[in-house]
């Protein structure tokens, strides 16, 4: 069986596919010659590793800077292509190579992945460029600078060169024997892993990763068209990461199988398992033996082993940690702790992830916040390599950095990126780790970072984490468990949010039940169902069952919690906004000291439940009629809640409302079209056209605006 070099590409989403078989072999040694001692110049006049790609694939902005390079008389600069091993970095080589030959121009290829291939190799470019045999002997013997007898006769050279030193992952090498040089009769083009800049400072670098999403599907069918559809082939692409070496390797295996031919959607199966890498190797049987480059769970140890020699061991542990996580960015923060002291010595820690960067076995990123981002297949491939009590170690330990990240008491406010990105990776932990004392310790963090993303407004991404967490949980920790029930309880709430107030409904009701026969009908998190499921039940127009359920939340946050309790200020305020007309005016009028005015006593002004009290009063203001005097309560509150959080934040756009109605209600119906436009418009933009509340609103508007419109008829 022979495999593909090709169907490789870089960040910028280029990618290169091969025609026919091809054997892969991008090691390759020039060895001295009997003869002679030295290479034979047809050695360093064609690539290594098999047969040219044959077809671009969307790689056209690289490969045209490249070409430049190579056109007419063109020469003088060094091109470095690094990234991460498998992504095809020698294959975009070997196509700007048969490009440059085709040109006419004179093509060199020079192994560089150790000191003696590199010399054997560059002492053959000297052979080839018109050295002699005294020439070549004073270099070997080290009577003349071998670099120094390459580049003269490269500077000499009557037809222009390209010249690609491969597999440059050690370009300290390059350095101490002045190897890489620039020359006004030709270009220079490196792969490496390394992307360092201090190793190419006067190079332009090219990042090459892995490949868009439609091109990656498109190699995996070229290379095994009879075994599935594009969309099956662009599916197994993203499980493998639409890594080039991993496609390659698939598309191999798959096309083939003689006795027993598979399917795409076999193949796509077998990859759910744990032996999913050693599945993607099985399509390097065919190769050179010991050619680590060529399998996925070997090719990123040479990395590793040449930073062990470098003197950062410790990157092994880091990378490991890391393989804790998911593919995500990962904020750096969760790095920065003391806590990581328990895997690897905290002021090793920046040396370790320099390596690993240089290494391009990972790779700084920015949504928005400082990240780190890691290939799914590496960090598969790691996390397999550590014995079980050392992966609880690890587990334990990213567990916990990932916990100083979250708030121990989330709090309403504006959104935090990193807490969005660290979802997944929360999510990550719980899948692979069965240790029950960590799955606790990551669930825990799972249920409190749902809850700060539901108090930040991001309801879709409270939602998949909490109810990721409790499929991921339950089933090693039980259904009672009183952490999977909370998280069941996250998922609810947020799906109230999101508007699916039937779904909230069931799985609220589910809860309740399940903490009142585990936990007791007093039990602080019994008391948090009733309240929370009274919500979707007013949506639904069950207006007295859910009156009922935040009457006995009320009430029973009074006796277990106390009247001063934040839960019980919360329970009271929401009875404002539900209990009939006649007994919120007893309520008001009755009263020694307004709720707002109690919490701010109790929890301070600037408190959430303070602020929220203050909306809950306004409307009941409103519900009462009493307009005049709800007015400037509803608009301190709606300029309150926008300057502490943000104009697209649910509770600024039920404030603005609610003051919008306060307008109308008084004979402003202009002013109330100019608030109910900013609400529907925001609605739609976060909720959604056909959320409940966004429809809702465009209906108040076209009321406001029908008011507006007869009043100015008037």
């Amino acid at each position: 069986m022979s495999g593909t070099q090709d169907g490789r590409a870089d960040g910028e989403g280029r990618v290169f596919q091969a025609a026919g078989d091809q054997h892969i072999t991008e090691h390759h040694h020039h060895g001295e010659t009997a003869a002679s001692g030295w290479a034979g110049t047809e050695s360093v006049r064609q690539p290594t590793g098999g047969q040219e790609a044959a077809v671009l694939r969307d790689r056209t902005e690289l490969m045209e800077t490249l070409r430049s390079a190579v056109r007419g008389d063109a020469a003088g600069q060094v091109f470095v292509l690094h990234g991460l091993g498998g992504c095809g970095k020698t294959a975009v080589a070997r196509a700007l190579f048969r490009f440059a030959t085709d040109q006419g121009r004179i093509g060199l290829w020079v192994n560089a992945a150790d000191r003696t291939s590199l010399r054997s190799g560059m002492l053959a470019v000297a052979a080839d460029r018109g050295a002699g045999d005294g020439q070549l002997a004073a270099a070997r013997n080290g009577m003349r600078a071998p670099a120094d007898l390459v580049w003269d006769r490269l500077d000499a050279s009557e037809q222009p060169w390209l010249l690609v030193l491969d597999n440059a992952d050690a370009p300290e090498i390059l350095q101490e024997g002045g190897w890489l040089r620039t020359s006004p009769r030709g270009t220079v083009l490196v792969t490496t892993r390394r992307s360092s800049v201090g190793f190419w400072p006067h190079a332009e670098l090219h990042h090459v990763g892995v490949l868009p999403h439609d091109a990656a599907a498109q190699v995996l069918h070229d290379l095994a068209p009879d075994t599935g559809t594009v969309e099956e082939a662009a599916e197994i692409a993203e499980r493998l990461g639409r890594l080039p070496l991993a496609l390659i390797l698939a598309g191999g295996f798959l096309s083939h199988q003689v006795i027993d031919p598979w399917t795409m959607t076999k193949y796509g199966q077998r990859l759910s398992g744990d032996g999913s890498l050693e599945l993607i190797d099985q399509g390097a049987v065919a190769y050179p033996q010991g050619d680590a480059r060529q399998l996925i769970n070997k090719t990123w140890q040479l990395s590793l082993d040449a930073l062990a020699g470098h003197g950062v061991p410790e990157a092994a542990e880091l990378l490991r940690l890391l393989a804790c996580y998911g593919p995500d960015p990962l904020p750096l923060a969760v790095l920065n702790s003391p806590r990581i002291e328990s895997v690897l010595p905290r002021a090793r820690s920046e040396a370790a992830l320099r390596g690993l960067l240089d290494q391009s076995l990972t790779a700084l990123v920015d949504p928005g916040v400082r990240c780190v981002q890691t290939h799914a297949l590496l960090l598969t491939s790691v996390a397999g390599s550590a014995p079980p009590e050392r992966f609880a170690q690890l587990t334990r330990t990213a567990t916990r950095l990932l916990d100083e990240l979250v708030p121990a008491v989330p709090e309403r406010g504006p959104q935090d990126l990193r807490l969005r990105l660290a979802a997944p990776h929360v999510v990550a932990l719980l899948r692979q780790t069965t240790d029950v004392p960590v799955v606790e310790e990551a669930l825990d963090v799972a249920v409190r970072l749902a809850c700060a993303l539901h108090r930040t407004g991001d309801y879709l991404s409270a939602w998949e984490l909490a109810a990721d967490a409790a499929a991921t949980t339950e089933p090693k920790l039980g259904a009672d468990h009183r952490l999977v029930l909370s998280a069941h309880s996250r998922t609810g709430r947020a799906l109230f949010r999101l508007g699916r107030f039937e779904e909230s409904e069931t799985v609220l009701r589910r809860v309740l039940a399940e903490r009142e026969r585990l936990f007791g009908p007093d039990d602080p998190d019994t008391l948090e169902a009733c309240f929370a499921i009274n919500h979707p039940l007013q949506q639904l127009g069950r207006e007295s069952e859910g009156l009922a359920l935040l009457r006995r939340s009320t009430d029973g946050r009074r006796r277990v919690l106390g009247e001063e309790h934040p839960l019980t200020l919360q329970s009271r305020a929401h009875m404002l906004e539900f209990v009939p007309t006649g007994e919120l005016a007893a309520e008001i009028d009755e009263a020694t000291m307004q709720l707002p005015e109690e919490c701010a006593l109790h929890l301070g002004g600037d408190h959430a439940v303070t602020l929220a009290s203050l909306l809950s009063h306004s409307f009941a203001l409103v519900r009462l009629d009493r307009l005049e005097a709800a007015d400037e309560e509803a608009r301190r509150t709606a300029e309150e809640y926008e300057s502490r959080f943000d104009p697209d934040y649910a509770l600024t756009l039920s404030a603005k409302l609610l003051y919008a109605r306060v307008r109308a209600g008084l004979g402003d119906p202009a002013s109330a079209v100019e608030l109910m436009d900013q609400v529907a418009h925001r609605r739609e933009q976060s909720l959604g056209a056909e959320h409940p509340y966004t429809v809702r609103s465009y209906a108040l508007l076209d009321e406001y605006r029908a008011q507006a419109g007869g009043t100015a008829a008037g």
